[in-house]
């Protein structure tokens, strides 16, 4: 049952250091122009009941709450769905965010990334750490009880306990949930060149490791449930959109350069405004490429996606190919059978890509 959808908010202050995402700068105006489109695209589809909505982006907490309500009004959305908005501390006050909860967002994904200025400096980020903590509290004044944190580690010249420091602070601001990243050195951002010229270096993989090992042992020490590689959460606090990406489910996917998966067909939206809302105008959806889903493609994205989810993990396939994969993978310690279902150990956890690998 196709019960979710994203939507692509592709505007941001500055682009950040290290990332890659389809974002640009804009105005107040652009900006209201696009929503216009938004709700325009949004009728192109059926009027599913959602069960979660999700504003990624780019930087969603640009918009005015006026015209997330205007999207929202829009959607069919169930009485207890989850609606989650990104939001950059340096976009927010009290008012808007108050403005957001009262246009229906209930949960709120804010990009901390660090606590340490030194770091925020080098990941590009216009916020300052006092700013970061401020806005968490301000959202917990304007009614927010779900609020997660994104957090990176494995920066240029990071150490272990800079990570630790940086995770202690996050736990202590008790947020219900949590996503932690290790950098990914993606080409055309200035962190790629930076590192092409020698003057960023990766950071060592056993290094690396003792800093996924710390992140673990002690954010399920405080309490956290570590339930899916990059994600942990207080007990029933688990991210519910994403939850099913993880689980292979359908769902739409809305403006510039979104990713959806209906009917079998996965599929992603035209890169450049005008092409997107030429589409629009015509009333056709603004898709650019699609891939149908076979059964044996969908079978492996179960697989891959699938043993993400840590606690809950995947039924074994019956065919095969994937028994064959599956008895290799637990004799190499790599996986294990808990109540009929196979999910990652510990070593499989550190190892991920590896057993994705062998899974494609």
């Amino acid at each position: 049952m196709l019960d979710a959808i994203y939507i692509h908010i592709p505007f941001c202050v500055k682009k950040c250091d290290y990332c890659d995402f389809l974002s640009f700068k804009s105005t107040k105006e652009e900006r209201k122009k696009y929503v216009d489109f938004i709700l325009k695209e949004i009728e192109l589809y059926p009027k599913y009941n959602y069960n979660t909505v999700y504003f990624g982006g780019g930087t969603p907490s640009l918009l005015e709450p006026s015209d997330v309500k205007r999207i929202l009004s829009k959607l069919n959305i169930n009485e207890n769905a989850e609606v989650t908005l990104e939001a950059n501390p340096k976009t927010v006050d009290y008012e808007k965010l108050k403005g957001f909860k009262e246009a229906g967002i209930n949960r709120l994904s804010m990009g901390i990334q660090s606590f340490n200025e030194k770091f925020l400096k080098k990941l590009g980020r216009l916020h300052s750490s006092h700013e970061g903590e401020e806005a968490y509290f301000t959202a917990r004044k304007a009614g927010f009880n779900n609020i997660s944190l994104d957090l990176m580690f494995s920066l240029p010249e990071q150490t272990l306990d800079e990570v630790r420091e940086d995770l202690e602070k996050m736990v202590s601001l008790n947020p219900e949930h949590f996503s932690i990243y290790s950098l990914i050195w993606e080409p055309d951002t200035k962190f790629f060149e930076k590192l092409e010229k020698g003057e960023y270096k990766e950071t060592d993989n056993d290094l690396e490791a003792s800093m996924y090992e710390m992140i673990i042992d002690y954010s399920t020490k405080m309490g956290y449930e570590h339930y899916e590689i990059s994600n942990f959460c207080k007990k029933g606090k688990e991210a519910q959109h994403n939850s099913k990406y993880w689980r292979n489910e359908e769902y739409v996917g809305i403006g510039i350069g979104a990713s959806g998966y209906i009917d079998g067909i996965r599929y992603k939206n035209k890169m450049k405004f005008t092409d997107y809302y030429d589409s629009i105008l015509i009333g056709k959806k603004p898709v650019l490429e699609v891939e149908e889903v076979n059964e044996e493609m969908k079978e492996e994205y179960r697989h891959i996606l699938g043993l993400r989810l840590l606690q809950e993990g995947i039924i074994p396939s019956s065919t095969e190919k994937y028994l064959e994969i599956y008895k290799e993978l637990e004799k190499d310690g790599f996986i294990e059978k808990k109540l009929g279902r196979y999910v990652l150990t510990r070593k499989g956890v550190f190892l991920a890509n590896d057993v994705f690998e062998k899974l494609i």
